[in-house]
């Protein structure tokens, strides 16, 4: 079939050709650039081309996402321009790429993911919300990111349970070709953690020497995660842990 894939060109996008093609789909990879193979150029966050990029497809990938610029124009306003532009007629099933814990984790950027799958919800399309944990590779930027000279600092009892972004593709291939789910279903990596003991790991692997601060952070967004928020609640589990993925 004909997929689409929106937000082709971020982390997870680039991974999908590979997968979709062993499947055997024709994918296009939709971003604002339309560069790379099989890209499309389309804007969510304005509309521009967004029709030309979405005609003919079958089966949709919503993967796009800003968490670093406005989530509300493109997560929300760019996933109702998104359902306003596809071919109802054609459209077999949309897989949207959300994340676990943004109906639970008072976040802004998650409170717009959220607002994005009701969009979805009362589209009348064939959806299925496809929540996942924090990818592997995002748990070492956030934790590089942290780190101030020889120490990081991560929040006391933070748990977490990150998965890696080709078994995410992966089974986004397998998602997409099952019948639509009509809601949300979940995808975790294999382990919860601690923040605290996956910066003890990364660190060993990835910055020996550095010194793990657990601090306590007060708050409402902090409680959750604490209380579990940001884990799955039921679905399906990848294989590789974090641990795999320091050392692979």
């Amino acid at each position: 079939m004909d997929v689409l894939v929106t937000g082709g060109s971020g982390r997870l996008g680039e991974r999908l050709t590979a997968p979709l093609q062993a499947a055997g789909h024709r994918v296009r990879r939709m971003s604002r650039r339309g560069t790379g193979p099989g890209g499309v150029r389309g804007d969510l966050a304005t509309g521009f081309d967004l029709d030309l990029a979405v005609r003919g497809a079958e089966l949709v990938v919503h993967a796009a996402s800003d968490p670093q610029g406005d989530p509300w124009q493109v997560d929300v306003a760019g996933t109702r321009r998104l359902v306003e532009a596809l071919d109802r007629g054609t459209v077999r099933h949309l897989v949207y790429v959300s994340i676990v814990g943004v109906d639970r984790i008072p976040f802004g950027y998650y409170r717009a993911k959220f607002a994005a799958e009701q969009v979805l919800l009362a589209s009348g399309l064939p959806v299925t919300l496809l929540r996942v944990t924090q990818f592997h590779d995002f748990v070492d930027f956030l934790l590089d990111s942290a780190r101030r000279g020889p120490v990081v600092p991560v929040p006391m009892g933070w748990r977490v349970q990150p998965v890696d972004v080709g078994e995410v593709a992966a089974h986004v291939a397998d998602v997409v070709a099952r019948p639509p789910a009509g809601g949300v279903v979940e995808y975790a990596g294999p382990e919860e953690h601690s923040a605290g003991d996956l910066a003890r790991a990364w660190a060993a692997a990835r910055a020996p020497g550095v010194h793990v601060v657990s601090t306590p952070v007060p708050g409402k967004l902090s409680a959750a995660f604490r209380d579990g928020a940001a884990l799955p609640t039921g679905g399906e589990r990848g294989l590789r842990t974090y641990g795999q993925h320091l050392h692979g």
